[in-house]
């Protein structure tokens, strides 16, 4: 399993959060921002931008290697490339964190 690091640092209207993911001997780092609407829009503000980010990239890493995953994105991207994203993302946040 994975090891998901990440810290945020707020911006004007959300947060850009700096990501690794640690597999063994190799890592990769990501930069993800995240709009505030698209934030309570997905937590409804229960859950911290940390806590969304670690359980994004969980979703991720289910569906592709570390290596895939883009180095910089918007978080509303995921749901580009995996539509089932945000109908799911609140029952995993519940799951690991409720």
């Amino acid at each position: 399993m994975a090891d998901i690091s990440v810290s945020t640092s707020e911006t004007g209207d959300g947060w850009t959060a700096h990501v690794t993911v640690s597999e063994g001997s190799s890592s990769s780092s990501h930069s993800v921002t995240i709009g505030q609407g698209y934030y309570q829009q997905l937590t409804g503000n229960d859950y911290s931008p940390e806590q969304l980010v670690e359980i994004s990239f969980e979703f991720l890493l289910e569906r592709e290697p570390k290596e895939s995953i883009l180095r910089r994105f918007d978080l509303p991207t995921i749901s580009r490339y995996f539509p089932e994203y945000e109908e799911t993302i609140g029952q995993l946040l519940e799951e690991k964190y409720g």
